[in-house]
């Protein structure tokens, strides 16, 4: 497909927000109308709607997080579209296609993506039970619920998210040594390997975890119980997602549970184990290992709390990575985010995420850290200029402990036109 065009597709897009700043309530209800389809009992029910975002970046060098691009500034499309579709009360199906130059921002080019499909099911009548099919996002945490743009109180995901470690999922490592030289702890990489490696390093979580597989959950008073089995860990890059992906031979397992006391609070405990290695590392792990010996352990606890204006969210994560024959290699990863409404249009919030690094034996020198431990700081104030237009601003700083301690800052910005 031809790539975007940003300055043609920035000026559409400036185009549709002066309409939409000039458009009536009148005109989204026809639009809502035109893109919902319904039965004459209201048995089946469908209806279509999208987001269009227009993101711009000015990035230090090297672009950190997941954001892919060799440029210090940018600007980034994207064109989501939702089907929601219902028939009678026990069936649902929901999907999201993407058109942009990438799962995470970057400087690919334009394709057109599917990524969520999902059946859900809810067989029995006065239960609060459901199975799920399809393509979908993972369970595990909370932030995932509000990950939209238009949801989503920063632009950015959560540290946990999206910061890469120094663990690969093409290779596994042959020492301690070659894993701190990953890690940017040590000195010694290549400089043409130190640019392309960010292409096989994993984060903890890759944003929302849209794996393929199957999920289930019931509803027990206040308490919800919920399972999944997916073909790839929740580490895995947007490409072992798919169907064709062959990650189904070491599923990963993944459970969460939540409690609600009331309508102030939600709390949720998850846990996942899956394989993080690609079958293409088979060749490279040593005589009587397998790859399903190398798995992602992972274990979260989350809160949230809504009071008036203000919402409270906090995710905890402990991450244990299996490094057969060198130990197993351990991070701590934690955000606190704190969002104020100030006026019915105006809004703030404020991130503080931190990462810390567990450490391996590495012979002579002893026990070591296996990765930089990282702080970063996040605000990012928010107008909602109608129902259907957004303007979001964000400042990130983050530390990190690696080579050469680095102090970077990344500002960006986000226009979200819904209907």
């Amino acid at each position: 497909m031809t790539p975007l065009r940003p300055l043609s597709l920035a000026l559409a897009f400036l185009a549709a927000v002066l309409a939409a700043r000039g458009a009536t309530g009148e005109f989204f209800e026809r639009l809502e109308s035109a893109l919902t389809v319904s039965s004459a009992d209201a048995f089946f029910r469908a209806r279509a709607s999208g987001t269009l975002d227009l993101e711009a970046y000015r990035l230090p060098s090297p672009a950190p997080a997941l954001l892919d691009t060799t440029r210090d500034t940018f600007i980034n499309p994207r064109l989501s579209l939702y089907l929601d579709s219902h028939l009678g009360p026990r069936a649902y199906f929901f999907a999201q296609a993407r058109l942009d130059r990438g799962f995470d921002a970057g400087d690919g080019s334009a394709h057109l993506r599917l990524d969520e499909y999902a059946l859900r099911l809810a067989p029995w009548r006065g239960t609060r039970a459901s199975f799920q099919l399809g393509k979908f996002a993972t369970l595990v945490g909370s932030w995932v619920n509000r990950h939209g743009s238009w949801e989503n109180p920063f632009i950015t995901a959560p540290l946990p998210y999206e910061h890469l470690t120094g663990m690969w999922d093409n290779e596994p490592p042959r020492s301690v040594n070659q894993l701190l030289l990953w890690s940017h702890v040590r000195p010694g990489l290549f400089p043409a390997l130190t640019a392309e490696e960010k292409l096989f390093r994993l984060p903890l979580i890759w944003g929302p975890a849209y794996g393929t597989g199957a999920a289930a959950s019931a509803a027990f008073g206040r308490f919800i119980v919920a399972a999944e089995v997916k073909n790839s860990a929740l580490s895995s890059r947007p490409d072992s997602w798919g169907p064709g992906a062959d990650g189904h031979r070491y599923p990963t397992l993944s459970s969460r549970l939540a409690w609600s006391p009331n309508a102030m609070w939600h709390v949720g405990l998850s846990a996942s184990t899956g394989q993080y290695l690609l079958p293409v590392a088979r060749p490279l792990i040593p005589a009587g290992v397998g790859l399903g010996d190398y798995r992602q352990r992972l274990l979260a606890a989350d809160v949230g709390f809504a009071w008036h204006h203000w919402q409270l969210w906090a995710e905890f994560f402990r991450t244990r990575f299996a490094l057969p024959r060198l130990g197993d290699a351990t991070t701590d990863a934690a955000y606190v985010e704190a969002k104020y409404r100030f006026t019915p249009h105006f809004s703030a919030a404020l991130r503080l995420n931190r990462q810390t690094f567990g450490t391996l034996a590495d012979g002579p020198r002893g026990l070591v850290r296996w990765g930089g431990d990282v702080w970063r700081y996040d605000v990012a104030p928010a107008w909602r200029l109608s129902p259907h237009l957004q303007l979001k601003l964000q400042a990130s700083w983050q530390h990190e402990a690696s080579v050469q301690p680095e102090h970077t800052r990344t500002l960006s910005s986000q226009f979200t036109l819904r209907f």
